[in-house]
């Protein structure tokens, strides 16, 4: 039966969305302002979407060390792309048993990973599981493996894999394929929208990665990326705080940093590249969100 929208309804619609869309636009677009402005007109005029005292000494401060910043953002493609196909075949590997209706331990396994998503064995226990037993102080693998498996992820991924008719399974069984065969080349070509799902989010999260490296990295050529860039803003705070209070004699003058536009450059260098990712994934990412929840 076909239903027609009436112009007005279209209207309402299409205005909605597009005041929507505003509203997530120009705070990005005020960010980069602000990175190109000037503190003391931060201060006098607030945010703006258009520069106010247009200079670059934000992004001359952050990279004044070119090598130190490309090392971070070496750091960070490593881990995120290390950690994005890592993860995906770990909760993959997971969730696909927990799909088949033949499963024995299915539910109470599931039991485990809804239990695993409130509750956690607390900070000290896991900071001496990665630590001690696993030896993963200053380490690049320490900011991968413990985020590999994700409970929310592997449920996602198991209404998604439960949705695929069962009937190809079998099928496949019948011609004499195995259950690798089965998983590599008929559940994983069909499982692209969600697989693609799990990891822009895998990737969002390894890419926004800086609370491992405070713990466990102490090397700061292993440095990601969102760490460095803490550490940076941390550090002309406290210059700057000492120098105000007398307590320092550095040549610099740190108390007229534009810590403000520092602030907002650091988003800019931190959130661009993901940004420029997002649309590559986003016909997937909406299908993904979509399908694997019609059945449940």
């Amino acid at each position: 039966m076909h239903n027609d929208v009436s112009p007005v309804a279209k209207g309402f619609i299409h205005g909605f969305f597009i005041l929507l869309s505003i509203l997530f636009i120009v705070p990005l677009i005020s960010v980069v302002s602000v990175s190109f402005s000037d503190t003391k007109a931060i201060f006098d005029h607030g945010y703006s979407i258009f520069p106010q005292g247009f200079n670059t000494l934000a992004y001359q401060f952050l990279l004044k060390s070119k090598d130190v910043i490309l090392r971070a953002y070496g750091v960070t493609f490593f881990i995120t792309i290390a950690g994005c196909l890592l993860g995906l075949a770990v909760n993959a590997l997971i969730a696909y048993p927990l799909s088949r209706r033949n499963f024995k331990y299915k539910t109470p396994v599931t039991v485990l990973l809804a239990i695993s998503m409130f509750f956690n064995g607390g900070l000290v226990p896991t900071y001496i599981m990665n630590a001690q037993y696993l030896h993963g102080r200053d380490t690049l693998w320490v900011m991968i493996i413990p985020a590999l498996c994700v409970p929310w992820f592997i449920i996602l991924l198991r209404t998604f894999f439960y949705s695929i008719p069962y009937s190809l399974v079998e099928s496949a069984m019948i011609d004499g394929a195995g259950e690798w065969r089965i998983f590599g080349a008929i559940i994983l070509p069909l499982a692209k929208p969600a697989l693609a799902t799990i990891g822009l989010f895998l990737a969002l999260n390894y890419w926004n990665e800086w609370f491992s490296p405070l713990l466990y990295i102490s090397n700061n050529k292993l440095y990601p990326l969102q760490y460095l860039l803490y550490k940076y803003m941390a550090d002309v705070q406290q210059m700057a705080s000492m120098q105000l209070q007398g307590a320092t004699t550095a040549t610099l003058d740190y108390s007229k940093l534009p810590t403000e536009s520092i602030r907002m450059a650091m988003c800019v260098l931190a959130a661009g590249p993901m940004l420029f990712v997002f649309p590559f994934f986003q016909k997937y990412f909406v299908k993904g969100l979509t399908v694997g929840a019609l059945k449940g």
